[in-house]
């Protein structure tokens, strides 16, 4: 039985896995691999066991990351919270690994990386761990005012309340100009915390690659955008993946106004978990606010091969030193240093 690489962007198999695999999430779907390739032209990828002839039961999917600046790699995949190997069994995950390893090795990258959540996958001695991240996830079966009584009170419900009482506008969609209003709030956010933004182009792509399963829910106070969130959605799982707000008014409860409408409209799609992502381990604050929502945490690991020691320490450092260059930037440098840089990292 051999190995088979095939380019989930054209086999007309890979939907149809996707679907159907409990393991595979939004950050599988051929709408975020479009996005990745228009914006950053990364190549994916996908290794099986599976001949072209046969149904397509398993795969790791990967993005080639070609880098002059970072270096060339395997990445499983990139600015995805996490992108589980979909495996039915050890040994075909040990096979894929294998092939990968062997791959890298003839191709000359740097290293293979895989980002998992499921602590009862097995990798192989040859990998380490380069970064762990916490993910809080919140089941979204039990009613919604079972639900609704879970949240921090003072935190959250309060806030719910505080924003109805200031009749804050809250609107939905995809369109260009929610689109400009939720990019505007993202660089209020980044620039508060020294971190350079993803270019333009990335949520236009994501937008358009992804269709249905995007939705920008913004909320204003007297015609001005004050806060807004991004979510993608599949099958039963909504995922909350990006987030900004004007600080001077966060004291208006607005973000988790959104998130609330988040989970009803979850809950009216018949959809079952909200992912509310994975956060640094260092962020305590954005750790506390999810778990004031009933979530339930895990661990999410960057494993990688070769295993070199010290990976995890030097990733911290990365984001510290990368958050200290953005403190010396005047603001409209980090956008820009955002649309240089963002390709070089995935």
């Amino acid at each position: 039985m051999g190995i088979y690489t095939i380019d989930p962007l054209r086999d007309d198999r890979w939907t149809e896995l996707t679907d159907r695999n409990p393991s595979a999430s939004v950050f599988h779907t051929r709408g975020w691999l479009s996005a990745l390739k228009a914006s950053y032209g990364y190549v994916p990828v996908a290794f099986t066991t599976c001949s072209p002839t046969e149904n397509l039961t398993n795969a790791v999917p990967s993005c080639i990351v070609r880098s002059w600046l970072t270096g060339n790699r395997l990445v499983s995949m990139p600015f995805s919270d996490h992108c589980e190997p979909l495996v039915d069994s050890p040994e075909e995950f040990r096979r894929l690994c294998a092939y990968t390893e062997a791959l890298r090795e003839k191709e000359g990258w740097g290293y293979v990386e895989m980002r998992s959540a499921n602590p009862f996958l097995e990798f192989g001695r040859e990998f380490g761990r380069s970064a762990e991240y916490a993910l809080h996830q919140l089941d979204l079966r039990p009613p919604l005012e079972v639900l609704y009584k879970e949240l921090h009170k003072d935190c959250i419900i309060r806030k719910i309340v505080r924003a109805k009482r200031e009749v804050l506008h809250y609107e939905e969609g995809t369109s260009a100009p929610l689109l400009f209003k939720f990019y505007g709030l993202l660089q209020l956010t980044r620039a508060r915390h020294y971190i350079p933004l993803q270019p333009f182009v990335w949520f236009q792509n994501i937008v358009a690659c992804m269709g249905k399963d995007v939705c920008i829910r913004i909320a204003s106070k007297d015609n001005r955008p004050i806060a807004g969130i991004m979510t993608l959605s599949h099958r039963k799982t909504m995922v909350y993946k990006y987030g900004g707000s004007d600080a001077q008014f966060n004291n208006l409860g607005a973000t988790p106004m959104l998130f609330w409408h988040a989970i009803t409209e979850a809950k009216d799609r018949g959809m079952e978990r909200l992912d509310f992502g994975r956060s640094d381990l260092e962020n305590t604050g954005l750790i506390t606010f999810k778990q004031r929502w009933g979530t339930t945490r895990s661990t999410v690991t960057n494993w990688r091969v070769p295993a070199k020691r010290g990976n995890l320490s030097r990733e911290r450092f990365k984001v510290r030193l990368a958050q200290q260059v953005g403190g010396w930037l005047p603001y409209g440098w980090l956008n820009l240093v955002g649309r240089f840089l963002y390709r070089h990292i995935g």
